[in-house]
Formats: structure tokens, C-alpha cells, sequence
């Protein structure tokens, strides 16, 4: 999986409502919702991540970062490192670097979702490419992806207070 093409017809073939967002390239979360026109906090961006031996994809605000202690007591883990970019190139090597959809169970790969991004009502993920974006309903991704949602993310303001 997952070309454009096929995670369109997946979503289509699952009945869910979606709108695909077309925009400038670009290569961040935050610079997607600013050309997209949606707020960070509707901007779901996917990392892979690796908890112990195992990779997850997990889903979090384009406004927040991975706190690693909170995903290491959530899952008893000893260790929780970013994944390489050589990992995203054979994980999901239909999708151009860095603009995988957060559907890593279409790859098989589990996923962690941020309790506060499943408050949201929708949710605007990239979908393959840099100039394409999707929003759907967060209630169907959640139906499609069964995530594990658990808090794991703190505010990128935090994260700057902390730093000073």
C-alpha cells in the first residue's frame, strides 16, 4: 500500500468521507497546516518510532512533541528512539520521504495515537506527497487504523519553556 491512489480508493472503499487538500510542497507538519490553511492543532503528523524491537507509527499534533519518558512508562519500554530515514524508505516506499499517511496499519505497522488529537472532531494528515493533504472525520480514522490512544506528547511551547 498506499500510492495516493490506493489510500484513496481504501478510504473509498470504507465509505468515509474525505477532502483531499492540494498545496504548495512542503516538508514539516506546521508548513503543511500553513498552506492548507488549518490550524496546528488539526494537523496530524506521522513519526515512526521504535519502542524496544518494534516500530509504531504515531500520530500527534503538528503543535507537539514526542515526549520519549511518557511512551516508555505507557509501555514498560526500555528504550524509544526516533527511526531512522533509511526506516521510512523500506517501510513505506511508495510514499515520498517524510509524507507517509498515518495509517501504519495499511503497512503493518501499529499505531499510537495522542489522546488530545482524538478529541479532535477531524483531522488533516499528508497522504503520500508533499502537496497532497487529506481531511477526513477523526471517528473514521480511528475505525479504519484501530489505534492504541494514549498521551504521549507535550505542547512544542512546553517543550521551548523547558529548554530555557
Amino acid at each position: 500500500m498506499a500510492k495516493i491512489t490506493d489510500l484513496l480508493r481504501y478510504l473509498n472503499s470504507n465509505k468515509v468521507e474525505f477532502q483531499v487538500l492540494e498545496h504548495d510542497p512542503a516538508f514539516s507538519a506546521h508548513d503543511v497546516a500553513v498552506l492548507a490553511r488549518v490550524p496546528d492543532s488539526e494537523m496530524a503528523k506521522a513519526v515512526l518510532i521504535r519502542i524496544d524491537d518494534h516500530y509504531w507509527m504515531a500520530i500527534l499534533r503538528a503543535d507537539q512533541r514526542i515526549n520519549h519518558q511518557m511512551i516508555r512508562r505507557a509501555f514498560g519500554a526500555k528504550n524509544v528512539q526516533l527511526a531512522h530515514e533509511e526506516d521510512l524508505g523500506m517501510l513505506f516506499p511508495d510514499c515520498q520521504i517524510g509524507a507517509m499517511p498515518p495509517f501504519g496499519n495499511l503497512y503493518g505497522v501499529p499505531v499510537l495515537v495522542e489522546e488530545c488529537l482524538a478529541e479532535d472532531e477531524e483531522i488533516v494528515f499528508n497522504a503520500c506527497t508533499h502537496t497532497k493533504s487529506i481531511r477526513m472525520k477523526f471517528k473514521d480514522f480511528r475505525r479504519l487504523a484501530k489505534p492504541v490512544i494514549t498521551g504521549f506528547a507535550d505542547s512544542v511551547h512546553v517543550v521551548q519553556e523547558r529548554t530555557f
